[in-house]
């Protein structure tokens, strides 16, 4: 959310073999401990690997990152925070808490559902697949220098499957049991109804907690006193809402093992908050700010010409994107009662220019996106083959017929700002669906107006939004923008109090059943702070989402997601609106980095690394 624009980064095994180690959690070895685990096909690392290939384990430590976090986690915000509690639905928390904890595996960056051992030094999983036991590294230790057992990792999840953030909350909803057998052995046991590749999921991004540090507080609490963790880095100085520094644990447990040598080279890692984007781009100007990813076309386009860029000492590049599927879309909360009718929800859609915004606001810079799953293989398009519709037959009398058609493509428009067509045919769609037209507005049959309020935190939305706010109007929808602090928004967001919004989530490369529930299932649908900001609860959806579980190669899952993806496209929960397939990086000229960068995950602060003859350079030293 994952910005909430990056959703959990996650993602076997017959006995390895040094070269080519086939590891296929669906015919796994049991009963053998492994160093790793992929959701399908072959794990690239063997059991020997000193570092993963994307890392430089001959970088210099040193430094200074002063960076905009491009993407956050759970309920932390980029523009202010009140409590350094990341892991509760309570309060704004900073970007990059994660770093200070460590998980018992570690994802691969180069590989699309791959983890290795952290915290955990083996797996070993059970015959029936339900039940994984974990063998401890005994030098695990937490930044106190206090040891991290099996006995943490059993508070730390116990405590989230009940406390925790509705994103970690959902990824335990199927653990039916965690156990500590001896201070390094712990066994987590699933109900069975779970996909076989949540493990994937708990094992490399539930935070292990000390028990012991816990025994005295209060977990639900907001507070901005340090936590303990153990990870590469620890909280250093804070300033509440307005900036956070990260230390590098220097004497950090696991800086040796291959799942974290060669990463993590910055000394300090700094976030400044900045309320508004305009500011905190004049701070990047300024050099206050070493790096951004630029989301805002017109910045882009034409005001990056200041000084530094002219003397090459900012540099700005486009930079590939992660070959992940990406949703960027507007939610409409069928929680209110106006919006649950899909006829409304289509002609909200047909409001939206694309073709006008992206000649006249976007300087041509993105694609129209149609699909929840964009730029990867479970987007759906054309007709249903066999494949999709075996699978789809079983709930013929409960889908649409326009599913077994061609999928779903966003309304294109004459570029004018204000296609009479598009227009005509959503004012159809409100008429059809009850709404009866009262001078200029609509109402519906107890005569109460179709209120539409749009919900931003950031100016720079007004720009882009207007034109679609007017359109909506035009036709009789009673539509507003709603600016709100950052607070506030993230209490609406947490609480569902929104007509529509937009949201960007990167999923994961090989989404599993319980990441695909905390977004379209029924069960997240009630969870505050999920990421089911439609308020999506159709039984289809989740019969769907459940066969996730039972695909055996990843032929199976694309299909499975494709066939949803037509679903999700028809229902308009989530209208898809536009997307960008590279990134738009600007830094000063004052780092290194090894090319290419790892297809799966783009985490610059851990990746980079401070070059003092580079800084020297630019002046920067």
């Amino acid at each position: 959310m994952i910005n909430r624009r990056d959703l959990l980064k996650v993602s076997s095994a017959t006995i390895l073999t040094a070269m080519a180690p086939r590891l296929a959690l669906a015919e796994v070895a049991t009963g053998v401990p492994l160093h790793g685990l992929s959701a399908f096909g072959e794990l690239k690392y063997p059991k020997d690997f000193t570092h993963f290939d994307y890392a430089n384990p001959d970088a210099p430590k040193g430094g200074t990152f002063a960076f905009s976090p491009p993407n956050w986690l759970f309920n932390q915000s980029p523009q202010t925070f009140n409590t350094l509690n990341t892991f509760s639905a309570k309060g704004d928390a900073p970007p990059r808490m994660e770093l200070c904890f460590d998980t018992l595996m570690a994802s691969a960056l180069d590989e699309p559902d791959s983890i290795y051992g952290l915290v955990a030094e083996t797996v070993t999983v059970s015959a029936d697949r339900n039940s994984f036991a974990f063998k401890l590294r005994p030098e695990a230790r937490f930044h106190d220098g206090s040891p991290l057992t099996a006995h943490d990792v059993v508070f730390s999840f116990q405590t989230m499957q009940k406390k925790g953030h509705p994103e970690l909350l959902l990824l335990l909803t199927e653990m039916k049991e965690i156990v500590a057998e001896d201070d390094r052995t712990l066994r987590i046991t699933f109900t069975g109804k779970h996909s076989d590749r949540a493990i994937l999921d708990v094992a490399a991004n539930m935070p292990i907690l000390s028990k012991t540090w816990y025994e005295t507080r209060d977990f639900d609490a907001s507070t901005l006193e340090p936590p303990l963790g153990s990870g590469a880095y620890r909280v250093g100085s804070v300033s509440a809402g307005q900036g956070i520094e990260y230390e590098r644990v220097v004497n950090d447990w696991a800086k040796d093992l291959p799942v974290r040598r060669g990463l993590n080279h910055f000394n300090r890692i700094k976030i400044d908050f900045y309320r508004d984007r305009q500011p905190q781009f004049e701070a990047f100007k300024k050099g206050d700010i070493f790096w951004r990813m630029e989301h805002t076309a017109k910045t882009w386009a034409i005001e990056y010409n200041f000084p530094a860029i002219q003397q090459k000492r900012v540099l700005k590049r486009e930079v590939s994107g992660e070959k992940r599927p990406q949703l960027q879309a507007w939610a409409v909360n069928q929680r209110r009662e106006h919006f649950r009718d899909p006829r409304v929800r289509e002609a909200i859609a047909l409001c939206f220019d694309f073709q006008w915004t992206q000649k006249n606001l976007f300087y041509g810079m993105y694609e129209q996106s149609q699909s929840l799953f964009e730029q990867s293989d479970f987007r759906a398009s054309g007709k249903p083959p066999p494949e999709e519709l075996a699978l789809m037959e079983p709930f013929r009398d409960r889908l649409p017929e326009s599913i077994f058609g061609e999928a779903v493509i966003q309304a294109t428009s004459d570029g004018s700002g204000r296609d009479r067509k598009n227009l005509k045919r959503a004012v159809e769609l409100l008429t059809e669906a009850g709404f009866k037209r009262d001078g200029n507005r609509f109402v519906d049959g107890a005569g109460k107006p179709l209120n539409l309020e749009m919900l931003i935190q950031a100016e720079v939305f007004t720009r882009v939004y207007s034109p679609f706010i007017n359109n909506l109007q035009a036709i009789g929808i009673n539509a507003s923008l709603r600016l709100v602090d950052p607070a506030q928004y993230q209490t609406r967001l947490q609480d569902f109090d929104f007509d529509i919004m937009g949201m960007a989530i990167q999923l994961t490369a090989t989404p599993t059943r319980e990441s695909l529930e905390s977004i379209f299932g029924s069960r997240s649908a009630s969870a505050p702070g999920s990421y089911n900001l439609p308020g999506i609860a159709d039984p289809v959806i989740d019969a769907l989402i459940a066969k996730v579980s039972d695909a055996h190669s990843r032929t199976e899952l694309i299909s499975i997601l494709r066939v949803l993806d037509r679903l999700l496209r028809i229902r308009r929960d989530w209208i898809p609106n536009w997307y960008s397939a590279n990134h738009l990086v600007a830094y000063w000229d004052m780092f290194g980095f090894k090319e290419p960068k790892p297809d799966y995950g783009f985490p610059v602060e851990t990746l980079w690394w401070f070059d003092e003859a580079k800084a020297k350079a630019i002046g920067k030293v």
